[in-house]
This record gives C-alpha cells, structure tokens and sequence, in this order.
C-alpha cells in the first residue's frame, strides 16, 4: 500500500514541476490559458470552436486538445484557422502537465492571446492535475442533468467559469428535467467566486457574456 501511495506523490511531483515550467512559459509571454474539463458530450469543442469563430479578429486563440483517441476535434478546431496540437491519451483520463508542456512549445505562442485546454471528458481525474493553467473552466450541458456539482463537487469548487451549455434546450415544451436555479445555488455554496454563463453554443444565446468575461481576461495583468 505504501508503495502506491509514493508512486502517487511522485507523479503528483513530477507533474508540479512541469506545470510550473507551463506556468513561467505563458507568463512571459503575457498569454493566458484556461483548462475546459467536462464530461463527455457536453459540447466542450462546439463551445471553443463558436467562440474562436466569433471573435476572430479580436483575439487570437491556440487549442490543446486532449482525447483519448482520434484527431477528430482538433481538426474541427484547425478549421476555424486556429492552431491545434493533439495529444492523445491512449487511454489515460486526463492530460498531465508535461504533455501540455510538449503542446505549448509546438504552439505559435508569440502570435497568440489566449490558450484553450480541452481537457480529456472526465469531471474527476482531470480536477487533480495542475497544467500550469490560469484557470480551470468547467462545462455542464443541461442533458447531463441538474445534480452534477453535487455529484462531482471538486471540479466545481476549483473552476473559474461554471458555462452550462445546450440551454437550446430549455425552450418551449422542452422534456429536459434541468433546474438551472439549483445548479447556480449548489455550485455557488461550493465556490462563492465562479462566474456562471449559461449559453448555447448552437444558437449562440448567451454566449456575449462569456466573451466579455474572456475580453477581461485578456486585458487583465497575469
């Protein structure tokens, strides 16, 4: 048992060290990056890729994109003409700091503004791994129900922007059980200071606020 327990720190070490390698990296660069985690099919590459298409021109935006397999996302990133750097896990759950680390000095940093991670689909693992971020950002969409950030309540006590997703499909006559109330109350008694944006990457409805908040961003000191 005890030997787990110092591979486990020694990973947990080996990987604060390349995150602050991450960290020092973006920082003289003046770039910022955030982390996006979610769980699987909550639209976390449809969000980055109608943000980066709407406010093309105004920032310039590079993708680290995590999957367990396939290029497929990156490719659908790539053809908003941004850059894309693939990692593909093989099967881990979550990046680590050395694989973003390898991403970053692949990445134009110098022509950027901003630098997303699309992490692995996994609300746990990817929450234990600091990437060197300045920020991590969680995705909910509204088909994964009301009850995850009591379900999974690390990742959202550690986020920056709670972005609930897919609230396209509140309108109308919707049969979607989603108390968007709840979440904003169970997500803010886990972390008073977490922006909440709810949008629709799809329609594009609310996503003004989220680009203001990442404007502010961008304009702000590291």
């Amino acid at each position: 048992m005890s030997k787990k327990v110092d591979v486990g720190k020694k990973i947990l070490r080996a990987n604060e060290t390349y995150a602050l390698r991450n960290s020092q990296l973006l920082r003289r660069g003046n770039k910022k990056c955030f982390n996006l985690i979610s769980s699987p099919g909550s639209g976390k590459t449809t969000l980055l890729v109608r943000t980066i298409s709407d406010l093309s021109g105004a920032m310039d935006f590079g993708v680290i994109e995590g999957d367990l397999q396939t290029d497929i996302d990156a490719e659908r990133i790539r053809a908003t003409k941004a850059p894309a750097i693939q990692i593909n896990t093989e099967g881990a759950c979550h990046l680590s700091a050395a694989q973003v680390h390898g991403a970053l000095e692949q990445l134009p940093l110098d022509d950027l503004d901003l630098v997303f991670i699309e992490n692995v689909g996994n609300l746990v693992c990817p929450s234990a791994f600091e990437l060197g971020e300045d920020g991590k950002i969680v995705v909910l969409s509204v088909a994964e129900g009301d009850d995850k950030p009591i379900k999974y309540p690390g990742i959202f006590a550690k986020s920056k922007v709670l972005l609930v997703n897919k609230i396209d499909l509140l309108a109308g006559d919707s049969r979607v059980d989603f108390d968007l109330d709840r979440v904003k109350t169970d997500a803010r008694k886990l972390n008073k200071e977490i922006a909440i944006f709810p949008v629709s990457a799809k329609t594009g409805q609310g996503m003004d606020d989220w680009y203001d908040w990442l404007k502010t961003q961008v304009r702000s000191p590291q």
